[in-house]
């Protein structure tokens, strides 16, 4: 018989960091062009108009304007402060 436990291997110890994700910019909040509006893992929110997603799913503004969510909060679009804006 053993005196003393043996070392096995220890089920707690490990935490991830916080990775902060969310909505950075809500409706109605003014957004610079290619600022970030939402950081998230994979497509929660879609992007609408004068709005990309990046390669790790971000949702950035492609124009400086407002911002809006639309079909039900599920989209995000930018209403863009000038008339000269190209279309995407």
């Amino acid at each position: 018989m053993a005196h003393k436990k043996g070392q096995g291997s220890v089920k707690n110890g490990r935490d991830s960091k916080p990775k902060r994700r969310g909505v950075k910019i809500y409706g109605g909040q003014a957004v610079k062009q290619s600022g970030i509006i939402v950081v998230q893992c994979g497509t929660k929110y879609a992007p609408g108009r004068f709005v990309r997603r990046a390669s790790n799913d971000f949702l950035y503004a492609t124009t400086a304007g407002k911002v809006y969510f639309d079909q039900g909060g599920k989209r995000v679009n930018v209403t863009p402060d000038d008339a000269t804006v190209t279309t995407v």
